[in-house]
């Protein structure tokens, strides 16, 4: 990575996963990045922080239950059994 250079990570700002411009580098690692959208500097987060952004689908289930006043329904989470 060099100065200017793009990298994702998460902006606190923002609060989503956002393009970011390289402000600080110290050997190889990047130390402190600039967010694109809001220009916001902060240290590099490594794009971890926040919570996961919703899929299509639990967006859809939140709009719909504050329209009609109800609680999403959770859906089971799909992975190996053990």
């Amino acid at each position: 990575m060099r100065l200017g250079d793009d990298i994702d990570d998460y902006c606190s700002r923002c609060k989503r996963g956002t393009d970011h411009s390289v402000v600080t580098v110290a050997g190889e690692k990047v130390q402190k990045v600039r967010c694109r959208t809001c220009n916001y500097e902060h240290t590099y987060r490594h794009n971890k922080g926040g919570k996961k952004e919703m899929t299509k689908r639990e967006a859809f289930d939140q709009v719909l239950a504050s329209v009609l006043g109800t609680q999403p329904v959770e859906e089971p989470k799909r992975g190996r059994k053990k």
